[in-house]
């Protein structure tokens, strides 16, 4: 989920200001949480109507964590309520507490890992970017590989997963932890980046999309007849569109009908940003990190069913993915470059993390 080969964009134009909060803002604001933020919060902009039933009023974004390198793989466990996510460079996973907000290391080392989600019986699976394999951590602590290979080849560098109802896990394999020995360990890439599935039942490994450049994070629809996969390619093939695209699923096996489901280009700017991590909420919205381009753009986009941005929350740094939590899954967790944050909205994760 992460961009080695895209370098920080400053930030384009005061016709962005249209879109946004006053634009000193985000540089004014403390985000230390010590002086309050007056309501309601000017970063988090509705540019739909659409998006008004989601936003409160009466909540502040807060920075529960300040000291990664590149924070990533938000996931919640409802179980133990916590949040667990990935500091890649640092090779760590990180815990935030619900009880108290505290955060200390989880898992280290981590295998450099990226992505991470919880399965139906609340094992953590994660994606290790060193190790070019996806993991799913058992009760008893040991640790079972559920796909490091295709076709006798390694994989790239797994990168975001996700959970069907039948235990079915679905992953990308950008490849970016091979790219560079920050993130994981610098070696060529054996095989065109994909979408993959694992059975539930059986464990066999089956390639359902390759006609997609970096596919990045995923999500389902709430009914889980759509997938949504960021493309990120852009990083590293100058012709690849900065998109998030859409199949249709078959039978909870395969996939079909790819599309384009959103741009990632928005009025004001002259270039497009990234989209990375994206979850769905329970009226089928699509949350989605965004960043690359600077202040007014990075953050959080959100779009309508049909592909509209109806809002956007404004981060001070480029956020690189996203997941809902809390006991009643109406909070938004963003880790963003260095930090991360949260912010309670009036919609609900549509899935189990």
């Amino acid at each position: 989920m992460e961009h080695p080969g895209t370098s920080r964009r400053a930030f384009l134009g005061a016709a962005a200001a249209t879109l946004a909060a006053p634009a000193s803002s985000l540089a004014e604001r403390d985000w230390t949480n010590v002086t309050p933020t007056r309501y309601p919060d000017p970063d988090i902009i509705a540019l739909d109507s659409r998006f008004n039933k989601y936003k409160l009023g009466n909540t502040p974004i807060q920075r529960l964590h300040v000291g990664t390198l590149w924070a990533e793989g938000p996931a919640w466990s409802a179980v133990g309520r916590y949040l667990v996510f990935s500091d890649i460079p640092n090779n760590v996973q990180m815990r935030w507490l619900d009880d108290d907000g505290h955060v200390s290391v989880f898992r280290n080392p981590s295998g450099n890992s990226n992505g991470n989600t919880f399965d139906w019986d609340g094992r953590q699976l994660s994606c290790e970017h060193g190790n070019r394999r996806l993991v799913r951590y058992e009760h008893d602590g040991t640790v079972t590989v559920l796909a490091d290979s295709w076709q006798g080849k390694r994989l790239n560098a797994p990168n975001d997963a996700v959970v069907d109802p039948n235990g079915n896990i679905w992953f990308t394999d950008p490849g970016y932890g091979s790219l560079m020995h920050y993130e994981g360990n610098k070696a060529p890439l054996e095989i065109k980046e994909a979408v993959y599935r694992i059975d539930g039942a059986t464990g066999k490994m089956e390639l359902v999309a390759d006609e997609i450049f970096k596919p990045n994070g995923l999500c389902f629809s709430p009914d889980y007849k759509m997938l949504y996969v960021a493309d990120t390619g852009a990083s590293h093939y100058p012709e690849a569109d900065r998109e998030i695209k859409v199949w249709d699923v078959d039978n909870g096996r395969s996939l079909r009908n790819g599309r384009r489901f959103v741009s990632m280009q928005m009025d004001g700017f002259e270039q497009a940003g990234n989209a990375d991590g994206i979850r769905c909420d329970t009226d089928g919205n699509i949350w989605s990190s965004a960043g690359w381009i600077g202040d007014g753009y990075d953050g959080v986009h959100v779009f309508a069913p049909d592909g509209d941005r109806i809002g956007l929350i404004k981060l001070p740094e480029i956020c690189s993915n996203v997941c809902f939590g809390g006991v009643k899954r109406n909070r938004l967790f963003m880790t963003a470059s260095q930090s991360l944050y949260a912010v309670y909205v009036e919609a609900q994760g549509a899935h189990i993390t």
